[in-house]
């Protein structure tokens, strides 16, 4: 406290001789005797006092600058306004709102000053309705406010985020004259911006005569945050054709909005104007610039921005690991994490939350919870995006019971966070699960936005609630969110797959039907849209309707969307039509990996494993690098032939010679490799040097495998896995049982019975579907809703006694013979 306040004092005294009422001790306390205080000796003492204060507010000493006010006040003086106020300035600076209060109700509020404090110190807490409530007691106080007072109370209006309220501050301002300050205008245009009312912004920011840069950077990312791309370029060419040139403020706003498609050759001609400018290099612009490259996908313009920085930051880091992530480049976001901890740059929340996706693509759990531990050993702040994050890689990597333990842990509960949760356990098959945190936050009043909504309607169609998906849906469209593009794709999915009447049972009419209405209403159709709707037909297959989809593309010129494209290719092949596959592919102007994978998996679907390799080759040729959707389709063909040598050098070209690593569906493709071959052994030593955990899909191959080829003790520890991971999966346990069966083994069968009736597991149904003349036609064992029933098991018997004469003798499930000796009857 000496090193500033002794200073201080002594510069003050070396200008006029030190009056006897004022000592400085050894301790560095300032001591005042009484003494009869006239105006102008008022004055100075304020003078001479102001730079102490400055010191306590400025460096937080609290306990010294109680002491000048406790001599302040001794003195007698503390009640007048300039001292006073500088008393009360300290405690507010200081964040000792109570103590400011009780200074503020012992001066003289004659004067503007001491309420401006008190407002901003109130708004410093964040408690913004009480400012506002300050501001009124003022106005009814007869004290005019002054433009320090509208600024704080515009301040105030932002924080609750009311734009009517901010017109009334407006209208007050106008009425002292302080319609063209500047710096008001800039701070209600941005409380307008922010609110959504951009016309009132542009109509003040229009009333302003003398504009500075501050004011077209806040009329500029007013624009921008409204998502108005048309009239943010047009302001900026305005302000650089004015006598006001664009800063690295005013480039990172506008950089911002470029990353879209149809603006990215603008944002590319702004990068050479910021250059021309020297403002290139410049943390603000150049972050914007690698986060626009990085969203149009062009890493390696983004690495050669990052590699050319003399100093990158934290949030440049940051931006160069998101981009990475964001394209699907795990390896290089690893690395570009190592070199920026080698560079003693200290992560912070954002960094892991950006990073931590690509742990999940490994699903890597020893990295994850090493991940983890960083962040707690180091004290990072687990914010709602990290919390969110680590959920997710624990939810990816399996491990739910981490993942629930860090929700419940959570203090801060937002819904970010509830919708990782959400998204999470619809993962992990716990749909039911993801239904009660949705009914938990509604019930919380949180309100779901689309990415929550989105997640949820999966949950819906994981159950086949339909009338549960129905009521959502029904809620959405009376509150216009259904318009929403990948909202309205989850719901075409819910109806895809939901239920005995609609796609995944035969009846794609109400999935193509939604499809149709989401045009109706006005929505833009996206890959995704389109993509969901192909997979509902390629899914029966309905054929009819994936024709139906594939004209609406031709006409709406959307063909040559790759997405779309590879979508509608997975859905002629799956629809048994891979003529219409290959001229699909073959007539695309532009190919990418995912196209290249869509007709290297139809192939190897129809088992041409010849002509997947072909293709392979080809895609290479033309400079695609295969990635794991690849090698997943050319071993899955390999297993479909039954070329097991062939699988497995492939699955070693993959790990070693491209170095990607394997992942859980690789694994899989390779038990149900050997399985189908009937090596059986070397299908549970592959599960055995899995680096992860299996999960229900991998154990439920081999099980299959064994059913194929009567391995029952093999079986037996496949069900346990299953019945551990998947225990309400009703196929598992029939699959296991029917096994039992076919050994005779009839007690066995029961106890798998009785499990199932015990665990609440029922059975779901099975469906067959055939399409003739357009119509799909389903069936259902034992169903006799189809109009043509008594003429098809007509038929059926008939074709039975024809199976006997050759002798086949069916076998009952559960003869009577063996369920009576069973049950000891």
């Amino acid at each position: 406290m000496k090193k500033f306040l002794c200073p201080t004092y002594r510069h003050f005294s070396a200008c006029v001789s030190p009056p006897k009422y004022v000592s400085v001790n050894t301790n560095g306390k300032i001591l005042l005797a009484p003494y009869v205080i006239s105006p102008s000796t008022e004055e100075a003492l304020a003078k001479r006092f102001a730079p102490i204060l400055q010191a306590c507010s400025v460096h937080g000493f609290l306990a010294q600058g109680r002491q000048v006010h406790a001599q302040v006040t001794a003195s007698g003086i503390s009640k007048r306004c300039l001292l006073g106020a500088k008393i009360l300035e300290m405690y507010v600076l200081c964040g000792r709102i109570m103590e400011a209060r009780n200074v503020f109700y012992q001066l003289e509020l004659r004067y503007a000053l001491p309420w401006n404090w008190m407002i901003r110190g109130i708004i410093l807490m964040g408690w913004f309705e009480v400012a506002i409530t300050f501001f009124f007691k003022m106005l009814c106080s007869g004290i005019s406010p002054d433009k320090y007072t509208f600024i704080y109370v515009i301040k105030a209006c932002s924080g609750l985020k009311n734009a009517r309220l901010g017109k009334f501050v407006h209208e007050r301002i106008q009425l002292v004259g302080g319609k063209d300050d500047v710096y008001l205008a800039s701070s209600l245009i941005k409380l307008y911006a922010n609110d959504g009312c951009i016309r009132d912004a542009r109509c003040l920011f229009d009333q302003i005569p003398l504009r500075d840069v501050v004011l077209w950077n806040v009329m500029i990312d007013g624009y921008v945050k409204n998502g108005d791309a048309n009239n943010s370029i047009e302001m900026f060419l305005k302000m650089k054709n004015s006598d006001i040139k664009p800063n690295t403020v005013t480039y990172a706003s506008i950089l911002s909005i470029c990353a879209s498609e149809a603006l990215i050759s603008f944002g590319t001609q702004l990068h050479g104007l910021v250059v021309s400018c020297g403002l290139e290099l410049g943390s603000p612009v150049a972050n914007t610039l690698l986060s626009m490259y990085s969203k149009r996908k062009r890493l390696s313009d983004a690495r050669k921005l990052f590699d050319l920085m003399p100093q990158a930051d934290l949030v440049t880091w940051n931006g160069m690991i998101s981009g990475y992530v964001q394209n699907g480049f795990m390896s290089e976001a690893m690395c570009i994490f190592r070199e920026m901890v080698s560079a003693c740059v200290e992560p912070d929340s954002i960094t892991f939350a950006s990073f931590l996706p690509s742990v999940t693509e490994f699903a890597s759990l020893k990295q994850g919870k090493e991940i983890h531990g960083y962040i707690i050993r180091h004290g990072v702040p687990l914010d709602v995006f990290l919390k969110s994050a680590l959920i997710d890689v624990y939810f990816k990597c399996r491990n739910v019971e981490m993942a629930h333990k860090i929700f419940n842990q959570s203090t801060t509960v937002d819904i970010v966070v509830c919708t990782a949760m959400i998204s999470g356990f619809v993962l992990n098959g716990m749909n039911i699960d993801a239904l009660e945190i949705f009914r938990w936050l509604l019930k919380e009043k949180m309100k779901p936005n689309s990415l929550t909504l989105a997640s949820v309607f999966p949950a819906f169609a994981g159950l086949a609630a339909l009338r549960l998906g129905k009521e959502l849906h029904g809620n959405l469209i009376k509150n216009g969110l259904h318009r929403k593009c990948h909202v309205g794709s989850a719901i075409t999915d819910m109806y895809a797959k939901c239920g005995s009447s609609y796609s995944q049972n035969g009846k794609p009419e109400e999935a193509i039907d939604l499809f149709h209405q989401m045009g109706m209403g006005g929505n833009k159709y996206d890959s995704v849209s389109i993509s969901s709707a192909l997979s509902a037909c390629s899914n029966l297959p309905a054929l009819h309707y994936g024709k139906e989809i594939h004209g609406f593309m031709i006409r709406r010129d959307v063909t040559s969307d790759l997405f779309c494209a590879s979508a509608l290719i997975d859905m002629y092949a799956k629809c048994g039509n891979l003529d219409f596959s290959r001229q699909v592919f073959d007539l695309m102007p532009d190919k990418n990996e995912v196209s290249w994978n869509s007709i290297i998996a139809a192939y190897g679907n129809h088992g041409c494993l010849k002509d997947s390799l072909i293709l392979f080759r080809e895609m290479l040729e033309n400079g695609f690098l295969p990635d794991h959707v690849t090698f997943l389709g050319i071993i899955s063909a390999c297993g479909h032939a039954g070329q097991v040598n062939e699988g497995i050098h492939y699955f070693n070209c993959m790990t070693e010679e491209y170095g990607i690593p394997a992942r859980m569906e690789h694994y899989a493709c390779m038990v149900d490799l050997f399985g189908r071959a009937g090596r059986l052994s070397e299908a549970f030593k592959t599960i055995q040097s899995m680096p992860f955990s299996p999960d229900a899909g991998v154990w439920g191959t081999l099980l299959g495998a064994c059913r194929v080829h009567g391995n029952v003790e093999l079986a037996e520890l496949a069900s346990k896995h299953l019945f551990e991971l998947d225990p309400q999966n009703s196929g598992y346990y029939i699959l296991l049982s029917n096994m039992h069966a076919d050994a005779g083994k009839w007690g066995r069968v029961l106890n798998i019975r009785r499990l199932m009736k015990e665990k609440g597991v029922q059975k779901v149904p099975g469906y067959s579907w055939i399409e003739i003349n357009s119509i799909t036609h389903m069936f259902v064992a034992a169903d006799e809703s189809h109009p043509q029933s008594a003429q098809m098991y007509s038929l059926l018997n008939n074709l039975l006694l024809e199976l006997r004469k050759e002798g086949y003798v069916p076998q009952p499930y559960l003869p009577k013979q063996g369920l009576t000796e069973t049950l000891g009857m």
